[in-house]
């Protein structure tokens, strides 16, 4: 790794660092540019196992040998500052050891990401990136295969959906779905039955439905205030939902994923 150290804020290569508190700036741009910022040492971590690329990093002197052991020979430049140097370009206090700046995988297509799953979640339209973020650990850490997101879902590597998903993000397959009228074609396809988790009449009990689950199931969550739109009831096999007490309707997002995946488990 090349290190230089930070004389200016107007150099060039540090384009990629500038402004990260500014949300529509960082979700307008990032993707355009094929870039996400990975933040944190265990996150970078995850990101090289992964097979991610880095364009750049950003860090403080006290975190070179930590980043000297995960680069490795890597041809990358490590960009050095003081802690208000970092804080003056980044907008905010560079706590967890450093950022880096990644180059973008190209996604997967829809039907090599199910080829080989059994449990999915179609997260839709779903724009909080902390929710987006805690889905994906769900679904790391409950042990399903891959993540959907709608054409309008927050970006997953945006950098703070990153870091709630504790880099989990990198590591589960996932790509974006067509609209519904496209996609349920390819979720039938590949043998998944679409089950939405919502409020309907017809809706199954969630121990109902995982007593007697499909092989290949499709969980369709939303976003708390509108929930799921028509196009995906619409599009679902079934209507499945979380039995609730004292008056109380809903969970957040994604904890309703997690208690989902959690019923979905198989059982020894």
């Amino acid at each position: 790794m090349r290190i230089e150290h930070i004389t200016t804020l107007d150099e060039p290569a540090l384009a990629d660092y500038a402004r990260l508190t500014d949300v529509a700036l960082r979700v307008a741009t990032e993707p355009q540019g094929g870039l996400y910022i990975a933040e944190s040492i265990t996150v970078i971590g995850r990101a090289l196992r992964a097979g991610h690329k880095p364009r750049s990093v950003l860090t403080s002197e006290k975190w070179l040998p930590d980043l000297a052991a995960l680069l490795g020979d890597r041809d990358v430049t490590v960009h050095v500052g003081e802690a208000g140097v970092l804080e003056a370009l980044t907008g905010f206090h560079l706590h967890r050891g450093a950022l880096a700046s990644m180059h973008r995988p190209a996604l997967p297509t829809v039907i090599d990401v199910l080829r080989d799953a059994r449990r999915v979640v179609i997260v839709e339209d779903v724009v909080d990136h902390t929710n987006v973020g805690a889905i994906f650990r769900s679904v790391a850490g409950l042990g399903a295969d891959a993540v959907l997101i709608t054409p309008r879902c927050a970006d997953p590597l945006y950098r703070r959906s990153v870091r709630v998903s504790m880099g989990t993000v990198l590591q589960v397959p996932w790509t974006r779905l067509p609209e519904w009228s496209e996609a349920v074609p390819q979720l039938h396809a590949a043998g998944f039955t679409i089950a939405a988790l919502a409020l309907a009449d017809d809706a199954v009990g969630l121990r109902e439905f995982a007593a007697a689950a499909p092989e290949r199931v499709a969980i369709v969550v939303g976003t708390e205030g509108d929930g799921l739109s028509r196009a995906a009831l619409e599009a679902a096999d079934v209507v499945v939902t979380i039995p609730m007490a004292h008056g109380v309707d809903s969970l957040n997002v994604a904890a309703a994923s997690a208690v989902a995946l959690y019923a979905l488990q198989a059982r020894p």
